[in-house]
């Protein structure tokens, strides 16, 4: 679920270093207990980024819609609340993908007394006059899960998956299982995306890097709706090429579970690798039905959004480059690290945690 903005930055962010006289924010190794008398902080070094006190913080984390990824923004942002000492930290979402409704639920919520929103745009194109609406009514933003299409996000900062990064590293998992050679199918979201374009460029990518043994036989766009939608769309495709097959890379959440059940039941010997860490995708990794899956980090993204929000809004600390995209990881499961693969994502919080402190904001 990630766009940078207009390819804004292709690859991994850069971060930009503040001017020379400005101290770097930092963090200790732990958070102060929920209920105790110090502040929530983080850092240890040159300086610290320190939540002083977040109680007039309220937190609305709001997806573009309904869609299995942003679950677990739910219990991360209610996490974040008890270890930041937020003020609320509140999950909504509208019924249907449209942006004139997002708009009015994200005024619905500022008139409630919300005053910091981490959004994933409906419209990468439209979000950004969202973002500056916000901003002018004296509330923070960040875009958490995607960036606006275009060269200028107008939010404090994107925080989300590298996508084009992420479907690289998922095409050439699947080359390697093919043994380097063959022919591989490309199962995605909307063609007109940002995003989608974005895979599709990074599962090209690997294809060419290939010198011509691997084959992109066929990219299936607009089949992520449902899940009804990906399991016609996939088993239509086995019925018509499946022989020909030697890869599946899915980079959309619906198509990558049809496909773990279609794969299955046609006994097909295509590898395929998937996305997210849905439990079918991780039932079929264990048993090796599917080669391998890459999963995005949801939790880091509102955990760290909400924290990073909360010292913006309470004006601790600033931006060092207004508007900078940052990956919130993507990570390759396989059978050989299924059981423990957690365990990197939440040392890239860690990370993420320090980058934000050291490199993204200015603290006081």
């Amino acid at each position: 679920m990630r766009r940078w903005s207009s390819s804004l930055l292709p690859g991994v962010a850069v971060l930009a270093v503040l001017a020379v006289g400005s101290a770097a924010c930092t963090m200790k190794n732990s958070v102060e207990p929920a209920g105790g008398q110090g502040p929530a902080s983080a850092g240890a070094g040159n300086g610290k980024a320190v939540l002083a006190d977040g109680s007039g913080v309220k937190v609305a984390l709001v997806p573009g819609g309904a869609h299995p990824f942003f679950q677990p923004w739910k219990t991360a942002g209610a996490e974040a609340k008890k270890t930041y000492r937020l003020g609320d930290v509140a999950f909504d979402e509208t019924a249907e993908w449209d942006q004139q409704k997002q708009n009015n639920l994200l005024s619905t919520l500022a008139a409630r007394g919300y005053n910091a929103f981490g959004v994933f745009g409906v419209s990468p194109t439209d979000i950004n006059t969202t973002f500056a609406d916000l901003k002018g009514k004296g509330l923070t933003a960040a875009s958490l899960g995607s960036c606006p299409a275009g060269t200028k996000n107008e939010a404090e900062f994107c925080l989300s998956t590298d996508v084009e990064l992420a479907a690289y590293k998922a095409a050439k998992a699947a080359i390697a299982a093919m043994g380097g050679k063959g022919k591989i199918v490309h199962l995605t979201g909307n063609n007109v995306d940002a995003n989608t374009q974005l895979r599709i460029k990074g599962v090209g990518r690997a294809v060419q890097e290939s010198g011509g043994k691997v084959q992109l036989l066929q990219t299936i766009t607009d089949i992520d709706k449902d899940l009804q939608t990906a399991q016609r769309a996939v088993s239509d495709l086995l019925a018509a090429k499946g022989a020909q097959i030697g890869g599946i890379v899915s980079t959309a959440y619906n198509p990558a579970v049809a496909a773990a059940d279609a794969v299955r039941e046609a006994g097909s010997r295509a590898k395929l690798v998937a996305i997210d860490d849905d439990a079918k995708i991780l039932g079929a990794i264990k048993q090796g039905l599917v080669t391998a899956t890459v999963v995005q980090n949801p939790v880091g993204q509102a955990q760290i959004g909400s924290w990073a929000l909360a010292l913006l809004q309470t004006k601790q600390c600033t931006m060092r480059t207004p508007g900078q995209a940052i990956d919130s990881g993507s990570f390759v499961v396989t059978k050989a690290n299924v059981a423990t693969y957690d365990s990197a994502r939440q040392r890239k919080n860690e990370q993420l945690k320090k980058q934000f402190a050291e490199k993204v904001l200015a603290c006081r």
